[in-house]
């Protein structure tokens, strides 16, 4: 997940919405991946697997014949490599952890989430600067800057990719927890079920039961005022390429008109 996903002036929560009422993910057509943003500090457990499990994937199988399927055939998947018919997860949690500074409460649960398998790390920073943060050493974090940027990687004729940019050229930097600004995000991707049922175990083990003041809640159910949820789906494109070039010389011929008045 590329952390300049939001603007360096703006929180990653404000753009990572965005990123979801956009349904941006689902103009990638390479992917069949599913994205939660969580509202409220809040994950609901019911709508991501609505979501992961809604009809109209590529395996065409519904949600209790699926379970039904993989619990009788034990390690059926398909050719990617999963479980027919969940969308793997791409679960992420925009939080606020303080008002002008982190509050000292929320790190040892902020490290925690770095410790789970499903992490994908952090994206936050300081004002004017956004950063990717991937681990923590101590009471530091370890980050990547996301504004250095690689040449175009394309493979070569017999297959192989030249990954040498795809590497650090230098060290992580580091950075103190407390240096953090209060408005971060978490990412996690849950590539089976199984593996978004044990990020909810471990976040009731080790987040949740253990801290009085919750960087954010797991619930299992819908909260009733909230707007029913529904998944996301990729909305349907009807401009035709016709419509688009009579548009644009619609827009050539009142270019010219507007020079025309304007001499």
């Amino acid at each position: 997940m590329h952390a300049e996903v939001w603007a360096d002036d703006a929180g990653p929560g404000t753009d990572l919405q965005t990123f979801r009422k956009g349904k941006l993910a689902l103009f990638d057509e390479w992917n069949s991946l599913a994205v939660y943003v969580s509202m409220d500090n809040t994950v609901v457990i019911e709508d991501i697997k609505k979501m992961c499990w809604s009809p109209g994937q590529s395996s065409g199988v519904a949600h209790g014949t699926a379970h039904l399927h993989r619990s009788a055939l034990g390690q059926n998947k398909n050719a990617a490599g999963l479980c027919p018919g969940w969308k793997p997860l791409l679960l992420i949690i925009p939080l606020r952890l303080g008002i002008n500074h982190i509050n000292p409460v929320y790190i040892d649960a902020f490290k925690e989430c770095f410790k789970m398998p499903q992490s994908l790390g952090a994206l936050g920073g300081k004002p004017n600067n956004a950063y990717y943060f991937i681990g923590f050493l101590g009471n530091e974090l370890i980050y990547l800057d996301p504004h250095t940027t690689q040449s175009f990687v394309d493979s070569e004729e017999n297959g192989t990719v030249d990954d040498e940019s795809f590497h650090c050229q230098q060290a992580p930097h580091r950075m103190k927890i407390m240096n953090l600004d209060p408005s971060v995000a978490l990412g996690f991707f849950c590539k089976e079920e199984c593996d978004f049922d044990n990020w909810c175990s471990l976040v009731q083990k080790e987040i949740l039961k253990q801290q009085s003041l919750r960087m954010f809640e797991l619930v299992q159910k819908h909260p009733p005022h909230w707007p029913p949820f529904i998944p996301p789906s990729k909305p349907e494109v009807t401009t035709t390429g016709a419509e688009l070039i009579e548009s644009t010389d619609k827009l050539f011929e009142l270019e010219e008109e507007f020079e025309i008045l304007s001499v």
